[in-house]
């Protein structure tokens, strides 16, 4: 389907084909970045013409990370389209969306002014700095807005983000295809990499590479990596195939650079990963073992195969120590390339910074309420593990005479396991059932708050594939959610972990509560609750949580004063 709108044609009417350079720039700024290389050959059922392309754009709120509006699709081409996964984006996908295909019809729009080239091949480059310039002019971010169905006024104030994926239009096994990146990767680890088979060059590396991160934003991090080699699953999945378009003043500010790998917590099973690379195929005939050294304890993930230029994660689970401190992590292989041989992680203790004794005596002072930090969140992790099955060919060799022998020249067919865990998490924010004069949901202030959260891991993995949940903190809005924080009590395990407040010292009746401020102005009281420490081989699940009560009237509202007993 095609859709034009008048409004453009008129001003084609106006300016002509309008060249690059006369494009109008709204002042947003493009986060993205690309590579790609040479194509190899295609077959009558499996090929792609270069320049069949397009992207599809979701308008993501900023601050939650959340999809605004529908995804689009825009293109220069009119691709016959026979099998598409409708329009979910990258960001739905990291949230826990599944692929579908579908054979409805595939709808996509032609802007009037003509796309870039979006693909690169190895004698066509794409232009990261033209694909900016596009998707940063006014013109086209005014044609978005009104397909998105989002005021154009509204869509620069920084409220929102562009988050664009290069798509492929492509024949597989002799039917026209529609794919972002992150759909190839997902559909190649569903199809036992039936793509990888047939189009690697197009779906493992000039697709993904053609748009990747300058820097980290939305929750994805910025792409470090080769950009002219294939690429595997996980790594599509982690880091390629998008980039962002912003309309704020300043990029989004960055982490302080550290000087290690993994920030840690005491007392912890944790997971640290590396990435194998086979240069050449890596079959059970000769596996690779890789090796980590923790304070001197070894562990080993061996058996592991690989085929020819693929790559797969290796990683170790193990406990942290009870005491904070930095440990450098060495790691070694027999087989392949280590995307690193040292991690150094870093162990931190969060018990110990309770806030203090609230008095009754105490004031606002120059107090003024600010809003809920954006913390680490992550609600969907994907990773796989490749095995190898030999496949017998047995060939005849003729020493003459009617006379020979078999030998089987066979080979080994790759095969993957494809993992998946997901996390759910709640926090319930209430009145302590101390608090005597509270009504539902809604207390006096100088009274405590209790607080159950619960963090649930799906998955169909091995144990020794992930964690449960282990670690919850609370910060509350008198402290401006920094300062002070309670490191929960996490009261059950397993698969749904559930936690409260620890026993508060400063409660008469040891209650689990935390004791809202006698001077907090009526209103809303929210807790956050950064609920983590759910670790998987491709990174670890966490949730930023927010509940509350609200506050009417303060516990003086319940003194009075009477004559003492003659």
């Amino acid at each position: 389907m095609k859709r034009i709108f008048a409004f453009f044609l008129s001003i084609l009417l106006i300016l002509g084909i309008c060249p690059m350079s006369a494009l109008a720039d709204t002042g947003g700024s493009g986060n993205v970045d690309g590579g790609g290389g040479s194509m190899g050959q295609g077959t009558s059922q499996n090929s792609w013409n270069p320049g069949m392309d397009g992207v599809r754009v979701t308008v993501i709120y900023s601050e939650t990370q959340k999809p605004a509006s529908a995804s689009i699709d825009l293109t220069s081409k009119t691709p016959a389209i026979k099998i598409h996964f409708g329009k979910v984006s990258k960001i739905q996908y990291r949230d826990g969306s599944s692929i579908s295909p579908t054979t409805s019809s595939y709808v996509y729009y032609n802007p009037a002014i003509t796309m870039p080239r979006i693909i690169s091949t190895g004698s066509s480059k794409a232009s990261i700095e033209a694909i900016k310039k596009y998707f940063c002019d006014e013109i086209i971010v005014r044609y978005i807005a009104e397909l998105t169905g989002i005021s154009y006024d509204d869509l620069i104030t920084g409220k929102y983000k562009l988050l664009l994926e290069p798509i492929a239009y492509f024949k597989h096994n002799g039917v026209m295809y529609a794919m972002t990146a992150h759909e190839a990767a997902l559909y190649d680890n569903q199809t036992g990499g039936a793509l990888r088979r047939t189009m690697t060059s197009l779906t493992h590396k000039n697709l993904p590479l053609a748009m990747y991160l300058e820097y980290s934003d939305l929750g994805f991090a910025a792409y470090s990596g080769p950009t002219n080699k294939t690429c595997s699953n996980d790594t599509i999945i982690a880091y390629l195939g998008m980039g962002i378009v912003r309309f704020e003043e300043q990029p989004p500010e960055q982490p302080e650079p550290t000087d290690y790998d993994y920030e840690y917590r005491v007392d912890t099973d944790v997971i640290t990963p590396v990435t194998l690379y086979a240069g050449s195929e890596i079959n059970p005939d000769g596996p690779a073992t890789v090796t980590f050294t923790i304070k001197g304890s070894t562990y080993r993930m061996s058996n592991i195969v690989i085929p020819e230029g693929d790559s797969q994660l290796a990683w170790v689970k193990w406990h942290t120590p009870s005491e904070p401190q930095n440990i450098t992590i060495t790691v070694r292989t027999n087989r392949g390339t280590l995307s690193q041989t040292t991690i150094k992680a870093k162990v931190v203790d969060l018990s110990g910074n309770d806030p203090p004794d609230p008095k009754a005596t105490d004031t606002a002072g120059s107090w003024r309420p600010s809003s809920v930090p954006s913390r680490e969140e992550k609600s969907y992790a994907a990773w796989s593990v490749w095995w190898a099955q030999w496949h017998p060919y047995w060939v005849w060799h003729s020493t003459g005479d009617d006379d020979g022998y078999w030998v089987d020249e066979g080979w080994y067919d790759f095969f993957r396991d494809n993992y998946s865990a997901s996390m759910t998490a709640t926090t319930r924010i209430e009145p302590d059932e101390k608090v005597p004069t509270a009504a539902g949901n809604t207390m006096k202030s100088g009274y405590g708050v209790s607080n159950t959260v619960t963090a649930t891991v799906s998955t169909s993995a091995p144990m020794s594939h992930y964690t449960y949940g282990q670690t919850a903190v609370s910060y509350f809005p008198e402290f401006n959610y920094t300062t002070y924080w309670r490191l929960l009590d996490r009261l059950s395990s397993g698969k749904t972990a559930r936690f409260q407040f620890a026993e508060n010292i400063y409660s008469t009746y040891k209650q689990r509560v935390h004791f809202s401020p006698v001077w907090f102005p009526d209103g809303s009281y929210t807790v956050n609750t950064h609920v983590m420490d759910i670790w998987t081989p491709a990174g670890m699940l966490c949730a930023n949580l927010t509940d509350s009560v609200t506050i009417s009237g303060s516990l003086y509202d319940d003194w009075h004063i009477a004559p003492g007993n003659p």
